[in-house]
């Protein structure tokens, strides 16, 4: 049994949000308008009592910080493994009581209670006139270590990553948004507003963006790949203004690779969790000029006669609370996981009367400019690093999908975790935050300190295998994470994956 520990003991008090959004510390649970730079900001803190900075950059490598977290190695694991005998062997602080060559265990901490979390401050940031963008952000005071930005997947938002911002932004400077048209980036007016006979606005009609005439503002406006990439650009350049790593979920990790294709002197990295690996149904006009013509609405508004009745039909039936909580149980693997915040918050969003409208600008936006083969490719040219994590039972993004990136990029690391379904961060939060602390930490020194599951750097041409173990609410789970190498064939996971569905076949039919 190894004892794996990323987590140090709470050293200071939680401050707020510096730089950017305030320039002095502000009380918990209050509101402020800040301005910096002609730019807007709401800033909601959230009460959250301890927070820690811990590996700076600069110390890696340093034997009295080794020596730190080896102590802390059994304080943050108590009730996991009594680690009494041993000897710690890598620059993890690994602790080993029992090994074997095919399988490794491990023990990694879990999430921070309460009051060792991160605090987390909810900020807007004023893009373009009536196109506000929300998000989260959390370790502000963390000004030596890198930043790192979180994408969310389709329907959901910067909630998606709470479990992140509270444990990453311990060591980390970390931010989550939410994609115009979703979550709370939704606009603030109504595009298209419908009048009355008087000229004014007509308040019976409940939904926006079912009027006859465009704002000047909403003027081709859609909700698309293009637009969401064009948002993280500005997002990074104007609030972050540096590069950083981005981490993207399903929808999200096809834009943080098109983004980082599009831009890679912003991007030290990216890490895709079950990246979607296409989007959007119509053609793009740029790629395919003449097939684009055939569709006579790109998702722009106001949206068409004929496609206003049948976006209240289809809007009556996806915003359903029996129908929202029937995706949560499909795309979660584990039905123990805890959703019911996140069934709130995609309930709250179902409320905003622009949500169905934006709903069909989404759905009938053009593709994207880039493929998101084109994109990987681009990455590969530029030397992008990229880092695979997917959940192993994701009935969307099966891992076919992950392995054939991997075969297009050998050399990215590719952790698949089971069990786990469409959304890891959020279902295994211990394990992926795990996964993104090594694997940043790989890239911060240069190599210095291997990638997790690894002995050493030699070692990444072969599979590695490891059962993680770790405390939830006190309660102890044991996750499967694999670590496909360079050399994998992607011929022998097709047939082991048409062997595993066939054998689930035949147990369901005898």
């Amino acid at each position: 049994m190894e004892v794996i520990s990323w987590h140090s003991a709470p050293c200071g008090h939680a401050s707020s949000l510096r730089g950017i959004t305030a320039e002095k510390s502000i009380d918990c649970q209050r509101s402020r308008l800040f301005s910096s730079n002609n730019r807007s900001f709401h800033l909601d803190v959230v009460k959250s009592k301890w927070v820690s900075s811990r590996f700076p950059q600069g110390n890696f490598g340093s034997k009295s910080k080794h020596l730190n977290r080896v102590s802390r190695v059994h304080s943050s694991l108590d009730g996991v493994q009594n680690a009494d005998s041993g000897n710690f062997i890598d620059d993890y602080g690994t602790y080993v009581t029992d090994s074997r060559d095919d399988v490794r265990k491990a023990v990694i901490p879990g999430l921070p209670d309460e009051d060792n979390g991160a605090t987390i401050n909810r900020c807007f940031w004023e893009w373009k006139p009536n196109l506000r963008v929300y998000y989260e952000t959390s370790g502000s005071e963390n000004i030596s270590s890198p930043p790192v930005l979180f994408l969310p997947g389709f329907g959901v938002g910067s909630f998606h990553y709470e479990k992140q911002l509270k444990d990453l932004g311990r060591d980390y400077r970390v931010w989550a948004l939410d994609f115009l048209g979703q979550g709370m980036s939704l606009p603030d007016v109504d595009p298209t507003p419908q009048l009355n006979n008087g000229g004014e606005p007509d308040k019976e009609h409940s939904l926006w963006g079912f009027g006859n005439e465009t704002e000047p503002w909403a003027n081709q406006l859609v909700y698309s790949i293009d637009l969401w990439q064009e948002q993280v650009r500005y997002f990074i350049e104007e609030v972050i203004k540096e590069p950083v790593y981005v981490v993207g979920n399903s929808l999200g990790g096809f834009v943080a690779l098109s983004f980082a294709a599009c831009n890679p002197q912003l991007v030290k990295g990216v890490t895709l969790l079950n990246a979607t690996p296409f989007w959007g149904f119509v053609p793009n006009p740029k790629r395919s000029p003449r097939l684009s013509k055939v569709f006579p609405w790109a998702g722009t508004f106001p949206l068409p006669a004929n496609v206003r009745k049948l976006v209240q039909i289809v809007w009556e039936k996806v915003s359903d609370p029996t129908s929202i909580a029937g995706i949560l149980k499909q795309v979660y693997a584990d039905h123990s996981t805890d959703v019911n915040k996140v069934f709130d918050r995609i309930m709250e969003t179902t409320r905003h009367p622009a949500a169905a409208a934006s709903l069909a600008s989404i759905m009938f936006a053009p593709q994207g400019q880039l493929s998101f083969g084109d994109s990987l490719k681009r990455c590969q040219m530029d030397n992008v690093p990229i880092c695979l994590v997917y959940g192993k039972e994701d009935p969307w993004v099966q891992p076919i999908w992950g392995l054939r990136v991997k075969k297009q990029l050998p050399e990215a690391p590719y952790y698949q975790i089971s069990p786990a379904g469409h959304c890891p961060h959020d279902e295994v939060p211990e394990v992926v935050n795990y996964l993104l602390r090594g694997w940043i930490k790989n890239l911060e020194s240069k190599g210095s300190f291997v990638m997790p599951l690894l002995e050493n750097q030699d070692s990444v041409e072969h599979d590695r295998a490891a059962e993680l173990e770790f405390l939830r609410q006190g309660t102890k789970r044991t996750v499967k994470v694999r670590l496909y190498g360079s050399n994998f064939s992607l011929w022998d996971q097709i047939s082991s994956f048409i062997n595993t569905r066939i054998k689930d076949i035949k147990m369901k039919f005898p």
